[in-house]
């Protein structure tokens, strides 16, 4: 079946984006309710103009391709993208809460970190029902409370799939998906999320009850978008094929893992997606759980993510053949980011950053340091020019190819 889909980007054009989304900084008295009011349509109690009274509407000329795609913001560097083809401008770095929030560090880090990014331009911040056993959600939701930053300057997304021990506490049914997301909501103490992401295809629901309950969710004004995570493109084809077959909402991007060892997807079938539909991509574990920093060379250091509880596969993937196979590229990667004049783990991000139709990276990291250190990975991008790139995938060997 062939779908299509309309692309308005130029009516998001006749807007500065830094005037949209850089606006002044919050002060210390800024609320934490729900959207912005007005939303689409007439101003409240206006009623619009009268037939007789409306403008003749001048079609705008298109803008050059790619305009829209990058702004940075003021006075923190921050880069910000569309999400996807949608009209949601995200920061083109984001925090991730997986494994750290409510687990690998304290409730005061967390805070820190959350602080730290915000004041940097950060405006994504992602978790899930399953992190920490809702213990993630908590946190985040804590800390969000306690800040009193305006709600319409940040994006909050949660993932649905994993939320009990119950049957009917996983996975994508209807009653799942409605429930389990008002149970986040509940923890993050919001009103709202920002995108509910549907954390795995699920084989035991039709894709018609899944399009049509996230349908259901973004009607009630309990999430603005929603998404897919780890599903496979012909899976994310049928749900926007869906969705425009009965009038439903399509999702808007997807969430892949992406480092120099899982490239594939993000390279090869998103892409298509992106020009095809408008879904973007959201990618995750840039630095490949810690993998690309040479920390775990030739051995797990006690502070790293393969000793938490529940981890013990990472510490596996490390300490196997391929494993030591990829730990040796990441040492042969070392004089190129030198020449770059930067580390490892920023030369990874910003590797992660220059793929086509990403919206944002999330980064995972456990100490106010380390975050600053994957922030300036916004600096290497500008430096990654196609003969870099080339040469990178040289010492890796593993260059997606198209099959066709």
């Amino acid at each position: 079946m062939q779908v299509s889909i309309a692309c308005t980007e130029q009516n998001l054009r006749s807007r500065s984006s830094e005037d949209r989304l850089c606006g002044p900084r919050p002060g210390p008295g800024g609320g934490n309710g729900g959207p912005v009011g007005g939303g689409h349509g007439n101003p409240p109690g206006g009623g619009g103009p009268s037939s007789k009274s409306r403008a003749a509407v001048v079609p705008r000329p298109p803008a050059p391709a790619g305009a829209l795609r990058e702004s940075t913001g003021r006075g923190t560097g921050m880069k910000y993208r569309n999400l996807g083809k949608s009209g949601l401008r995200v920061s083109c770095l984001g925090l991730g809460t997986w494994v750290t929030f409510g687990s690998q560090i304290s409730d005061e880090t967390a805070e820190d970190l959350l602080t730290v990014a915000y004041e940097h331009g950060v405006n994504l911040f992602d978790t899930a029902e399953v992190y920490a056993a809702g213990k993630a959600e908590r946190t985040l939701g804590n800390i969000l409370k306690s800040k009193g930053w305006r709600r319409s300057s940040y994006v909050i997304t949660t993932k649905i799939f994993w939320g009990g021990q119950a049957e009917t506490e996983r996975g994508l049914s209807r009653k799942h998906i409605i429930e389990g997301l008002q149970g986040s909501l509940d923890r993050l103490q919001l009103e709202y999320v920002d995108i509910v992401f549907a954390n795995r295809s699920d084989p035991n629901s039709p894709m018609e009850e899944i399009v049509r309950a996230m349908t259901y969710v973004i009607n009630q004004g309990l999430a603005l978008y929603w998404g897919t995570s780890r599903w496979s493109a012909a899976e994310i084809m049928e749900a926007y094929s869906m969705a425009r077959q009965f009038n439903l909402i399509p999702p808007v991007c997807e969430q892949a893992e992406n480092h120099f060892f899982q490239r594939e997807k993000v390279e090869m079938q998103l892409p298509e997606l992106y020009h095809k539909i408008g879904v973007g991509s959201v990618t995750w574990s840039p630095l490949a759980c810690g993998l690309i920093t040479s920390k775990y060379d030739r051995r797990v250091p006690d502070t790293c993510k393969a000793t938490v509880k529940g981890y013990q596969w990472l510490k596996e993937k490390v300490q196997s053949e391929e494993g030591k196979k990829q730990q040796a590229r990441v040492m042969d990667l070392l004089p190129t980011a030198r020449q770059l004049g930067c580390t490892v783990a920023q030369l990874a991000i910003a590797w992660c950053l220059r793929s086509e139709g990403v919206s944002s990276v999330l980064l995972g990291v456990s100490s106010a340091e380390q975050l600053m250190e994957h922030l300036g990975s916004l600096q290497v991008l500008s430096q990654l020019t196609p003969q870099t790139v080339v040469e990178i995938d040289a010492l890796l060997g593993n260059k997606s190819h198209s099959k066709k």
